[in-house]
């Protein structure tokens, strides 16, 4: 099952700890699911496997925020299968899955800092060229957001084009604490486009930052 969110705000960014306002049920709370919540729609940023035999319960996720609760649910129903034969912009007409999702890799995977230091974020990225616009690759986009963490994470630049297959940011973060930050890499036919009736062809890549207090990293150095 695949989870997004859509945040009205064009301005607030909440924090929704993983407790009693951010959780999944029946089962683990913690299913993987955002903490932070950028600004308006973000589609498909998450998924949860779930039984073979899961059958016809619901897997939901439940999110309170300035006191108004909203619930997601997840079922097998198939009206809610992603069929890529109508998901899919920029393939062949003739074939849904001639437009490939990027294949993506980020350095470093996992990375100890310092609260004063800067951490440069190195991208590497593939496409198969789709969707073609006048002629040409409409080509990549990288859209950085923070995932979780307990302050706020500053990115340099947080979007870009995405050159010769690489594309590089620096992020700085506000306190110490444990972050996942999360990268889209978009073909140009994903929701950093606009294109927002469609599943394919982005790719997701989530990175583990621990920030230490800039008197613990000393003493370890």
């Amino acid at each position: 099952m695949w989870f997004g969110y859509l945040n009205h705000n064009y301005e607030e960014e909440p924090d929704i700890p993983i407790g009693a306002d951010n959780y999944f049920s029946p089962g683990p709370p913690d299913r993987g699911q955002p903490t932070h919540f950028a600004v308006r729609r973000h589609k498909d940023i998450f998924s949860v496997t779930v039984p073979k035999d899961f059958g016809d319960q619901k897997l939901t996720w439940t999110l309170t925020v300035h006191g108004q609760t909203l619930q997601v649910p997840g079922t097998l129903n198939p009206v809610w299968i992603i069929d890529r034969k109508y998901t899919t912009r920029g393939a062949n007409i003739n074939n849904p899955y001639s437009n490939t999702p990027p294949v993506v890799s980020v350095e470093p995977v996992e990375k100890t800092i310092g609260k004063s230091d800067s951490l440069a974020l190195k991208l590497s990225a593939t496409d198969d060229g789709r969707p073609i616009r006048n002629g040409k690759s409409v080509g990549m986009t990288m859209d950085w957001v923070k995932y979780r963490g307990p302050g706020s994470v500053k990115f340099d630049p947080a979007r870009a084009k995405i050159e010769d297959g690489k594309a590089s940011t620096m992020a700085n973060f506000s306190e110490p604490g444990e972050y996942i930050l999360q990268v889209v890499v978009d073909d140009g036919s994903g929701e950093v486009s606009g294109n927002f009736g469609y599943h394919c062809c982005w790719t997701n890549v989530e990175i583990k930052v621990t920030v230490k207090g800039d008197d613990h990293v000393r003493a370890q150095r």
